[in-house]
């Protein structure tokens, strides 16, 4: 990745005020792009807020992903260089209780989105982040490549192999130099593991729930102990997403316009369990956890390769295991701890990473 790519560049992120989003968001105003963002608006106690990205993003949009003439008058004002599409309904287990607002969101307001950058007049990348839960899970060992099949046991992860689906449609009928196709529309899809790191506060993954319980002094609940996950710092995929979006922009061929893993190495793929233990290693406390009752399907095993975007786009991940649940709990104890800046601990976190 070239930062200086990124100065002065028009780029749009749907989902801004998420987790993702707003690392994301943080990231590229400090590589100097200029910023619209469309998202619902923020839970009160998010990253977005605590990095007042309402003030720094300078285009910053409230409204659904399924209004297309909102989606069609802010595309067509802003005219992004590159869009990430990361709004989504992100939660398997929210997408049980609501499935139809999962399916609105993650499947029909992509197509929107896809439907209103349609005819655009100037080159426009857009990444559109699927998720590592888009293979069809058969609870083996092996990860999963590009070209494994699609399917989803959940509404989320159906969702998103649906996505995959439709993407790749669009991108054959409308991508390209026939009449009634765009030669400077160019689409590809990203497949992220699991991430950690400061600043997710959502109440139903596994390390926010691990840090409110230290921050309260009570046990750790978690459910599917032994499930396997390949676990990652958000700055990892950011910086694949980032990537795929700089040689996809770069180039008059859709050679890169595809799908593509981005996930930890082999190594980073540990349980839920150890990932809680491992929290515990910088930030001590009682480790005393219950484990929560699940009623819903969950896969118990998810590996990705990642050798396709290795071999082809030259990424590959920098930080181990180890090294990512560490900076994800020193983010948080030296911010509710030591009362560091949400900002600074971002800051410090990127610069570092970018250096390694």
């Amino acid at each position: 990745m070239q930062s200086n790519f990124w100065n002065q560049k028009k780029v749009l992120i749907t989902g801004h005020t998420g987790f993702k989003g707003s690392w994301l968001s943080i990231w590229l105003k400090r590589l100097g792009s200029e910023i619209c963002g469309i998202s619902l608006a923020a839970e009160r106690k998010s990253l977005f807020n605590q990095l007042k990205l309402y003030e720094k993003i300078d285009n910053n949009n409230i409204f659904d992903i399924n209004e297309l003439k909102k989606l069609d008058l802010t595309i067509n004002s802003f005219k992004p260089d590159i869009i990430f599409h990361l709004a989504a309904q992100p939660l398997v287990r929210e997408s049980y209780i609501y499935p139809v607002k999962t399916w609105e969101t993650n499947l029909l307001g992509s197509i929107k989105l896809l439907e209103a950058i349609k005819k655009t007049k100037k080159k426009c990348a857009l990444i559109i982040i699927t998720t590592d839960k888009v293979y069809e899970n058969k609870e083996w060992e092996f990860g999963y490549r590009e070209n494994d099949a699609l399917g989803g046991h959940d509404p989320y992860s159906a969702s998103k192999a649906a996505l995959e689906i439709a993407v790749n449609s669009w991108r054959k009928s409308f991508c390209g130099a026939k009449d009634y196709q765009n030669p400077l529309l160019k689409i590809a899809t990203a497949r992220a593991g699991n991430v950690i790191g400061g600043g997710d506060w959502s109440k139903d993954r596994i390390v926010p729930v691990t840090i409110r319980a230290l921050q309260s002094e009570q046990p750790v609940y978690i459910r599917n102990k032994n499930s396997k996950r390949p676990w990652q710092h958000v700055l990892e995929p950011l910086s694949g997403y980032l990537n795929l979006a700089e040689l996809i922009f770069s180039r008059e061929d859709n050679i890169y316009c595809d799908s593509f893993n981005f996930g930890p190495k082999i190594e980073s793929n540990k349980s839920v369990e150890l990932l809680v233990k491992e929290v515990f290693k910088y930030w001590p406390g009682e480790l005393n956890y219950d484990v929560e009752e699940n009623n819903f399907h969950e896969s118990n095993i998810l590996h990705l390769q990642i050798e396709k975007a290795h071999n082809i786009l030259g990424w590959q991940p920098k930080w181990r295991f180890s090294k990512s649940v560490e900076k994800t709990t020193l983010w948080y104890k030296d911010n509710y701890i030591s009362s560091k800046p949400a900002e600074v601990l971002c800051i410090e976190n990127i610069e570092e990473f970018m250096s390694t």
